[in-house]
């Protein structure tokens, strides 16, 4: 008898159906069901072949919440740390003034001065 332990103790998930961990046979579920309900309500609006293509995108996002580790993160802690990064946490903004009036005389003088190169010339 041969008993498998995995190296990273961290690394270990139990198996509850079909060699699937609780997390992803829940997400499995949701994914054919979501899949299941697009289809009854596409099917006789838009035939079989978009209808299919729209199963198979409503079923996307549960199948990466539940199967799809980022960086040791499951899919709701990214998307929490994402929404906390991009929206919620402070940044450092960097004012830079513009002052048009100075840009404007200096492109003036600059072509006045190619103006009065071309008549010396």
């Amino acid at each position: 008898m041969e008993v498998k332990i995995n190296k990273e103790i961290r690394n270990y998930s139990e198996n509850i159906f079909f060699g699937l961990s609780l997390r992803q046979f829940i997400f499995s579920i949701l994914a054919c069901a979501s899949a299941l309900i697009l289809f009854f309500i596409f099917k006789p609006v838009l035939g079989t072949e978009i209808t299919s293509w729209i199963c198979i995108i409503g079923a996307i996002p549960f199948g990466i919440m539940g199967f799809v580790k980022y960086n040791g993160m499951t899919g709701e802690q990214f998307i929490l740390a994402y929404i906390k990064s991009e929206f919620l946490t402070k940044r450092e903004l960097v004012f830079e003034p513009t002052n048009f009036y100075y840009e404007l005389i200096n492109t003036r003088e600059k072509e006045k001065t190619n103006e009065s190169n071309e008549k010396s010339l």
